[in-house]
């Protein structure tokens, strides 16, 4: 089942770069004049074995949005394993930043965990194609008004608020900061997991992977 999912992706990639939705394009171009982000793929063409959580490394992102709508931090979560990553997003929501930093933190993982990334029509995420590029993993972006298709984000934003309370100025925290607010998210039991933690599920999904 896992080889034919990754076959699969790399079937699609390849598509997708037949197709021009990968190539490069100037910050001129990266959105159209009607305010919509060029080539997005909708998240019901992400491929099926991402519905039932059996194969892991789809993922779900948004921003989450600080005091005075001036400061900004990427939520990242593993939908198989519930796994967090956050990350620190300084400045702005300069759409070529949020791609760079996005594909920074996602090159740290092995290539079995990094399939796919649903988000919303956010203008942060404008530059997906770069994204593709840098860590071959598509994007797939939700219908309008509807945060249930990111519903493991959406509640995972919602436990990280009793960390970072609306009205935060996120800017002031570290990425070594919010490492250690996920690794506390990654410690907490979900039932949805049968009261192991995400961290258990993901690392014993790593050491699985790595074992002969």
């Amino acid at each position: 089942l896992y080889l034919q999912a990754r076959g699969e992706l790399r079937t699609q990639l390849t598509i997708a770069l037949r197709q021009g939705r990968t190539r490069r394009v100037n910050r001129s171009r990266a959105t159209s004049t009607r305010g919509k982000i060029l080539d997005m793929v909708n998240v019901s063409e992400r491929p099926k074995e991402a519905d039932d959580r059996a194969v892991p490394g789809f993922w779900e992102g948004d921003l989450i949005i600080g005091k005075g709508n001036k400061s900004q931090i990427a939520t990242l979560v593993e939908r198989t394993t519930r796994f967090v990553m956050l990350v620190r997003i300084p400045y702005d929501r300069n759409a070529e930043r949020v791609a760079a930093l996005l594909a920074r933190k996602m090159q740290t993982l092995p290539e079995f965990m990094r399939n796919s990334v649903t988000w919303d029509q956010g203008k942060e995420m404008a530059r997906h194609a770069d994204f593709t590029i840098r860590t071959g993993m598509p994007v797939y972006f939700c219908d309008p008004h509807s945060p249930w298709q990111r519903g493991s984000n959406e509640n995972t934003n919602g436990l990280l608020r009793q960390y970072l309370p609306k009205g935060t100025d996120l800017s002031l925290h570290t990425q070594a900061e919010l490492d250690k607010v996920a690794t506390q998210l990654n410690g907490r039991p979900r039932e949805t997991l049968n009261w192991r933690k995400p961290i258990e599920v993901f690392s014993d999904l790593l050491a699985s992977h790595v074992s002969p």
